[in-house]
């Protein structure tokens, strides 16, 4: 079939072909556009927007064939965190929202080491969470998703640096990354200089890691979950 496009719209035949990984990820984002419309509301504009962001991070860069279960990965890490830290932040009020915390959620970080769809799943988590969160900061949903997307992808990138096969390069990432944005927002917005913030998230982050964070991941290569679940 030859391509057209008249008067400038978007006709797919044009470069895009049935189920060809660009005309999903086009049709998609087209779909969430007026699903954004019909709700009128910025909150799930957002969840839309991150939704689509995700299926383009993957889709752009796995065939068809193993975008699918990289996407049920992406949803499945996304909702873990958002309902974990809900969960803790209802037994233990405040534990996941301090500036010192103990988030434990935070230790699903140790699933980019094992596949690149905790890059978009932890982010989109984190901006989930920042939305349903009532006493989120005002750039909550902005920063602490930069900050989750940054760590995740040096984690990934960093999956091979280890020391006597212990990975703390990629543990320390969560802590540096949250450490200079969040503690950032948090100096601007409560007070407290920012170095004194950062040292604050930075010791909530890398307590969470090194405890947790590591318990989860020695768990998944020993029992060989790694290479299952994500293989």
């Amino acid at each position: 079939m030859r391509p057209l496009a008249r008067g400038g719209a978007l006709d797919f035949f044009c470069s895009f072909r049935y189920n060809d990984r660009n005309f999903i990820g086009q049709f998609a984002t087209i779909l969430s556009i007026n699903k954004t419309r019909d709700f009128c509301d910025g909150r799930f504009a957002l969840i839309f927007c991150g939704c689509d962001c995700a299926h383009f991070l993957l889709s752009g860069v796995y065939p068809m064939r193993k975008n699918t279960r990289q996407l049920v990965q992406c949803a499945m890490i996304a909702a873990l965190y958002v309902v974990l830290t809900h969960l803790q932040n209802l037994l233990f009020p405040g534990s996941a929202t301090w500036a010192i915390q103990f988030r434990a959620s935070e230790a699903l970080c140790v699933l980019a080491f094992f596949t690149p769809a905790a890059i978009p799943g932890l982010t989109l988590g984190t901006l989930l969470f920042n939305i349903t969160y009532a006493q989120a900061l005002p750039l909550d949903f902005l920063l602490g998703s930069l900050a989750s997307f940054l760590a995740a992808f040096f984690i990934w990138k960093s999956r091979g640096l280890t020391l006597k096969g212990y990975p703390l390069a990629g543990l320390l990432m969560p802590g540096l990354w949250n450490a200079l944005i969040v503690g950032w927002e948090l100096s601007i917005y409560i007070g407290g200089g920012f170095f004194f913030n950062a040292a604050m998230v930075a010791i909530g982050e890398v307590a969470v890691l090194l405890t947790l964070g590591s318990a989860l991941y020695y768990a998944l290569r020993i029992r060989g979950l790694d290479r299952k679940l994500f293989g």
